[in-house]
């Protein structure tokens, strides 16, 4: 059995997502999305799980659900701005392991969140994520599912919307599909958007002004890697489903949690 390392998990909740106004609070199965978002990480053995709210409203709808609250600004740009604040309200150690799950992933595995904290510990890496392979040119395409390429050992060389890495010759005469590959190693990855990071990095990372590339691509990871910053990233043990940011894809969510019943 791999080492899991002692964890907290930290769930940044907006309640103006632009997309999906009033997003945490958005009914899955009769109960606010954010519920959804809490179990999974409880059920993934935290020793925490914090949610870093920016309206009494969320609070309110988590009260009895083992989690721990964190009012922060209506203000902040990003996720991580929030669990900085989070991390200060909390006064959790430096040294102590965060996993950054995000608000809208009403179905991410345990295995997931567990795996993502243990890749922390084991690479020594300043930030750790996962992913997933791809296997349809549509998804390589696709702006919105960002693409990441890896080192040999294993950290991120970089993160990007485009399709990388492009394979020139074979997409010369057909992007309509994935050239094969004669390895087993998947040749594209999506990236999957967890994080794990120390609670020091964390503090450091909010607080680096944002680079060219995250402003080029819209991309915050991309901050840490102009920075000099190691991030290790592992495929994921369990598939990551979608998450939710448009009615269409609360919809989907319905749709989905209905057929595991």
């Amino acid at each position: 059995m791999p080492n899991i390392p002692d964890f907290i998990v930290a769930i940044p909740a907006r309640y103006a997502a632009s997309r999906l106004p009033g997003k945490p609070l958005r009914l899955l199965g009769g109960e606010p999305l954010v519920m959804h978002v809490a179990r999974r990480a409880l059920a993934a053995g935290a020793r925490e799980v914090w949610v870093a709210a920016d309206d009494a409203r969320i609070a309110q709808a988590l009260e009895g659900a083992g989690v721990r609250i964190a009012m922060t600004s209506p203000d902040h740009v990003s996720g991580t701005d929030r669990l900085a604040e989070c991390a200060a309200i909390a006064g959790w150690d430096d040294e102590a392991i965060v996993v950054n799950l995000q608000g809208d992933e009403p179905f991410a595995p345990a295995a997931g969140i567990r795996a993502v904290a243990e890749l922390l510990q084991a690479s020594g890496a300043d930030m750790a994520t996962l992913a997933a392979r791809i296997d349809d040119a549509e998804t390589l395409f696709d702006p919105n599912a960002v693409k990441l390429v890896l080192s040999g050992n294993g950290d991120a060389l970089y993160f990007s919307r485009a399709p990388i890495p492009w394979p020139r010759d074979a997409f010369a005469k057909d992007r309509s599909r994935l050239p094969t590959s004669a390895s087993a190693e998947p040749v594209w990855l999506r990236h999957i958007g967890i994080y794990a990071y120390r609670a020091g990095f964390l503090r450091r990372f909010a607080a680096m002004p944002s680079g060219r590339l995250e402003r080029i691509e819209s991309l915050e990871q991309l901050r840490a890697l102009e920075a000099g910053c190691r991030i290790a990233a592992a495929l994921s043990p369990e598939p990551f489903p979608a998450g939710v940011d448009t009615p269409e894809d609360l919809a989907r969510a319905e749709a989905t949690l209905s057929g595991a019943r």
